[in-house]
């Protein structure tokens, strides 16, 4: 899919291909070898729908929590799930944060 998606970058920003100094290009195959926890190129971690939205990765109140007080998960594996948004990471935070607070 590169040369279909940087044609229509090119389309609406004309001499984009000329400033593209290099490329790194891998299939779902590729990204699952990198990471065994992109399932089949899956780098959300699977389904967001039902019990999955609200229990990943794991069940509990604090998804953000593990055993280990100086370890905590910020990935698409936990809420509010995959996205350019930084929440995860975010609430990791508050989650780290409270817990040393406690």
């Amino acid at each position: 899919m590169t040369d279909p998606i940087e044609a229509q970058l090119e389309r609406f920003a004309p001499g984009f291909r000329e400033h593209v100094l290099a490329r790194s290009v891998m299939n779902s195959r590729d990204v699952e070898h990198r990471n065994a926890n992109n399932a089949g190129g899956d780098i959300s971690c699977g389904s967001h729908s039902g019990l999955q939205l609200f229990m990943r990765p794991r069940s509990g109140l604090d998804p953000y929590a593990t055993p280990a007080r100086d370890i905590y998960l910020c990935s698409s594996a936990t809420p509010p799930g995959g996205g350019v948004h930084g929440m995860c990471g975010y609430n990791a935070a508050r989650s780290a944060i409270a817990r040393t607070l406690r």
